[in-house]
């Protein structure tokens, strides 16, 4: 995975390998709030594993991952924070396996496919015991570092924008160009498997438009506008913007925010230098491209994980 040149790897590119895979470190609430992880049994090759399985053509990574999960365990997952991507060798090439948490939203039972005969909900210790393979107790315990969220905000730059010197409007209302609007669609492609809680917007046509085809997909929440999410708020009070940025992050469940190449960065800039541990992420060179998207992870009102999607392909 190549990095961006401020730092933070970009999710945005594929391993290249034979064979690419995706997966989570499915968890839940347990005893006492504290997390259980799944662990499934696969009879096909008779090992204990995290859930995953192979991406399909032309499908997305973080959608092969919820995908996979709710074919191997029968849960409706949340994918969260990125954790690793993990490299070996299989009969058919180089393999790689691209891991996420994810919530379980519900847990109904094993679907009744061939995949997967067994599965536990454990403590982590006991479930890096029970893995058969050490590079996935490698990312149970990333996952067990850190710890579930508390909340996530996801931070998405609009869409490219028609030409400023072909539009003769306010500029407010200068709408997505051809090339934005299919840029939409494929942030349509690349969000739902976060399951959005709330979506909001900076005042511009262009924020807004950005998620509608999300809005679309989801069949859920609207498109609050919140003029703290702006350039022009920014530039008369960042300290305003900086807090309400803050805010929405602490908010629990899953924030998607669309705003301005003049924020982001110094929003998630802001977010790093609050975190207790580093994040790979140099909070004065964040990268912030349109259609970009920033998930940005926290617990306890704390940044502890930001990944960069630098383009809306997944």
């Amino acid at each position: 995975m190549k990095r961006t040149p401020a730092g933070p790897p970009d999710l945005t590119d594929r391993p290249d390998v034979d064979v690419l895979a995706a997966g989570a470190v499915l968890w839940r609430a347990g005893r006492a709030g504290s997390p259980e992880v799944a662990v499934v049994h696969r009879p096909r090759y008779d090992d204990w594993s995290l859930p995953k399985g192979k991406a399909g053509r032309g499908e997305l990574l973080p959608a092969t991952a919820v995908r996979e999960v709710a074919e191997e365990t029968g849960c409706r997952a949340r994918l969260g924070m990125f954790l690793a991507d993990v490299h070996y060798t299989v009969p058919e090439g180089r393999k790689a396996v691209r891991f996420w948490a994810a919530e379980a939203l519900d847990s109904p039972g094993l679907p009744g496919n061939a995949e997967t005969d067994a599965l536990c909900w454990l403590p982590p210790v006991e479930a890096a015991a029970l893995l058969s393979h050490a590079h996935e107790r490698d990312v149970l315990h990333r996952f067990a570092a850190v710890g579930p969220p508390t909340s996530v905000l996801v931070l998405v730059r609009h869409a490219k924008a028609g030409s400023r010197r072909q539009w003769n409007g306010d500029d407010v209302d200068r709408p997505l160009s051809g090339t934005g609007r299919d840029q939409a669609e494929r942030l349509a492609m690349l969000l739902p498997p976060l399951r959005p809680d709330r979506l909001c917007s900076a005042p511009p046509a262009r924020c807004r438009d950005s998620l509608r085809p999300l809005v679309d997909v989801l069949g859920g929440p609207g498109i609050g506008v919140d003029p703290l999410l702006g350039e022009t708020a920014f530039a008369e009070d960042p300290d305003a913007v900086l807090a309400r940025l803050r805010e929405l992050a602490a908010q629990p469940g899953v924030t998607v925010a669309c705003s301005q190449g003049g924020v982001i960065p110094a929003g998630v800039g802001a977010l790093v230098r609050d975190a207790a541990r580093p994040v790979g992420v140099d909070p004065d060179a964040v990268p912030a491209r349109k259609a970009s998207t920033w998930v940005l992870t926290l617990r306890r009102g704390v940044l502890v994980g930001a990944d960069y999607f630098s383009r809306p392909t997944g």
